[in-house]
């Protein structure tokens, strides 16, 4: 047997590639979190995985002003049209005609700084709902409308590009990361509310400072405030919009974080 030997500078290619073929295996894990399909990591909250006892267990009807449904949770499970499984529809009776907070559903636990992922679906066009971060800030869910009142916007405040959105009858997916206002130590607000946001896998804001709840006191917690501008330093839950469409909603997950600094971006 001839054994050949090679020096370093013809193996130089081979070990770049390789570097490189693991460099993109490397990315892979990060890169699926942020899109629809993303499993919750290590640590993570699963708030709702398409079953009944899921939405039960996690979720209550949000009491504000306007409530008018009744417990258990009318949010009805349905098949999933595109995929295997079931997923929970917002057409509520009692949010019919665009009521909102007749019918809102929020998780029953609270939190303050957090990484969230939500799995959408509109239905029919111009189908509306939306993801409110705390109970307070709301990320829209609005079919047609690529305003600061439309789809994918910190709403009333940054509009998102709409052409990431894929349409009706898809799945969509948010993937979003939150810190909570901050308080000097006589309660008052030093610091607002901050988020950096993915839209199916594209970044579309990032360390946005949210500057007030809007919609009034129907809309989330210190929506009656000031006119939305009194915000307290009160933890919230993960609240999901009845305006009677039909928009479905699937693997959502939590993961409570810790950010110290003024910076949201990951």
């Amino acid at each position: 047997m001839i054994l050949k030997t090679f020096s370093f500078p013809r193996l130089l290619p081979f070990c770049l590639s390789a570097f490189f073929l693991l460099f993109l295996l490397l990315q892979v894990p990060a890169r699926a979190q942020l899109d629809v399909g993303a499993a919750a990591p290590k640590g993570a909250e699963q708030l709702f995985n398409g079953k009944k006892k899921s939405l039960h267990k996690n979720w209550t009807y949000w009491e504000g002003p306007r409530l008018t449904a009744k417990l258990p949770i009318k949010w009805e499970i349905v098949p999933d049209p595109v995929d295997k499984g079931t997923a929970v529809s917002s057409n509520d009776p009692d949010g019919a005609g665009g009521k909102y907070g007749a019918a809102d559903i929020v998780t029953k636990q609270k939190f303050t700084d957090f990484r969230l992922h939500v799995e959408f679906l509109i239905k029919e066009p111009g189908g509306n709902s939306g993801v409110y971060l705390q109970n307070r800030y709301e990320i829209q869910i609005l079919d047609g409308d690529s305003t600061d009142h439309g789809m994918a916007a910190v709403i009333n405040e940054k509009a998102a590009p709409y052409s990431v959105y894929r349409g009706v009858g898809k799945w969509n997916a948010y993937d979003i990361q939150f810190r909570s206002a901050r308080f000097d130590e006589n309660g008052k607000l030093s610091e607002k509310a901050m988020t950096t946001i993915y839209f199916n896998g594209e970044k579309i804001h990032e360390n946005v400072a949210i500057q007030q709840v809007w919609g009034g006191a129907n809309s989330g917690l210190d929506g009656g405030r000031d006119g939305g501008k009194g915000i307290t330093n009160r933890p919230g839950g993960i609240k999901l919009q009845a305006e009677g469409h039909e928009v479905l909603f699937r693997n959502i997950w939590v993961q409570r974080l810790k950010l110290e600094e003024s910076d949201t971006d990951f």
